[in-house]
């Protein structure tokens, strides 16, 4: 009796130390731990440790030991237990694959909530939705928050996924399911695309209604949201009323600023970040650098864009070298503008290619819009607008054989400029 009860209190120890590896992110720690356990314990392992062990082997990608496991699950009739059959349809789902996964939740006696939620999220973060609405609707028990949190976000990746992710909130509130922090945070996504400023304002009065608005993360996306909806007031309230401000709320404030012209604010908020210590990220940068993009500002460009590197240690994307290059362009300094496209160290993306020919356009360099025009029609075969631009600057030099040409290659390709077109949401 005495071997068992120290057999056991070691087994309780050791457990407390695997769930709070695994808790911390400290997933190689955890392994460690349960391989001591497991060869040191005449104990074995209880469904609450397998548990936390798969979700150690789906966290770092450990599908052998994660199937060793299940192994041990079928023999022990575990795979009832809803948090073991949760993580084992997880931990196939992301070291294995997605039929795998199906395959061992179809064979899960008596599946909870829990264990839908787990194929639905599988689906979900797939880019599988059509597959996790379907299941969604032959669940046999009542979904709960979190089955329509992960379905609102996977629903905003679809062609019209913000009106669904709408419609499935208002689903969740008519079941009387209260929102948490993660449904408002995957909706204010769904709001920005169909500029649904109402919606925002409901979700943030519901934050504070039910206390929840001083989650760092959802005051950020809403300074975020309202901020690319033009609510500029909104978004520097909820920034000026959040206790911590991460380089989130301060990246998402700077590219509200950025976003609506607003070039001089934004580098002042800049400089508060910085005296504020807090160390800019990749997407301040980009803000900053709009910034300078939209006001013309192309030196202070350059200068942020070495400091980013030098200062910080942040590597430049093809989207800061884009910004780069666009504020080049817009000023007229064309040829920096093109000398940086060609020093590019990452891909170069239609978007540079795209701001060197409007500007060249706009200052009549019929050369460099050739080069242009050219790299950007390898880019972007099928785009029209780039057609379109390349035949207007022909078109605006007397040179109609070549804006023909230009008229005669999209015919060939089957390529037509898509008529003007816009959108009104109404809302009561």
């Amino acid at each position: 009796m005495g071997s068992y009860t120290s057999n056991f209190m070691r087994l309780l120890s050791l457990t407390k130390l695997l769930s709070s590896h695994v808790n911390q992110g400290h997933h190689e720690r955890a392994l460690a731990a349960f391989h001591h356990m497991h060869a040191s314990l005449a104990l074995a392992p209880d469904p609450h440790v397998l548990s936390l062990v798969l979700k150690s082997c789906s966290a770092i990608h450990r599908p052998q030991l994660g199937t060793s496991i299940h192994a041990h699950v079928a023999k022990s009739s575990f795979l009832s237990n809803p948090f073991v059959a949760c993580a084992l349809v997880d931990m196939y789902g992301k070291c294995v694959s997605i039929y795998s996964s199906r395959q061992l939740f179809d064979e899960i006696p008596n599946k909870t909530v829990v264990v839908w939620n787990a194929m639905i999220s599988i689906y979900t973060r797939c880019n599988c939705v059509p597959d996790a609405l379907r299941l969604f609707e032959v669940m046999d028990v009542a979904p709960n928050a979190s089955t329509y949190n992960s379905i609102i976000a996977g629903s905003v990746g679809l062609a019209d996924g913000s009106f669904k992710a709408i419609q499935f909130y208002r689903r969740m509130r008519e079941m009387g399911l209260k929102p948490d922090p993660i449904t408002l945070l995957a909706l204010l996504p769904a709001c920005v695309a169909l500029a649904a400023l109402n919606l925002i304002k409901e979700l943030h009065s519901y934050a504070i209604r039910h206390d929840i608005d001083s989650h760092t993360q959802l005051s950020s996306g809403l300074v975020e949201a309202y901020g690319r909806c033009g609510c500029l007031v909104h978004a520097q309230n909820v920034f000026g009323g959040m206790k911590e401000r991460d380089v989130v709320a301060w990246s998402s404030l700077i590219s509200a600023y950025a976003l609506h012209g607003e070039a001089r604010i934004a580098l002042d908020i800049f400089q508060q970040m910085e005296l504020a210590r807090v160390k800019p990220d990749d997407i301040a940068f980009l803000g900053v650098l709009k910034a300078c993009s939209h006001a013309g500002l192309a030196d202070e460009a350059l200068d942020y864009f070495a400091r980013m590197r030098t200062e910080y240690g942040v590597e430049a994307s093809s989207d800061h070298y884009s910004c780069l290059v666009d504020v080049l362009s817009r000023a007229g300094r064309l040829h920096e503008a093109y000398q940086v496209i060609l020093e590019m160290p990452v891909k170069v993306t239609a978007k540079a290619w795209g701001a060197l020919l409007g500007a060249c356009r706009t200052y009549g360099d019929f050369e460099l819009a050739e080069i242009a025009g050219k790299a950007l029609s390898e880019i972007e075969p099928d785009n029209p607008a780039n057609y379109v631009l390349l035949g207007g600057i022909y078109a605006s030099l007397g040179r109609h054989e070549e804006a023909e040409r230009m008229r005669r290659e999209m015919k060939k390709r089957g390529v037509k400029a898509a008529p003007g077109s816009s959108w009104v949401v109404y809302q009561d």
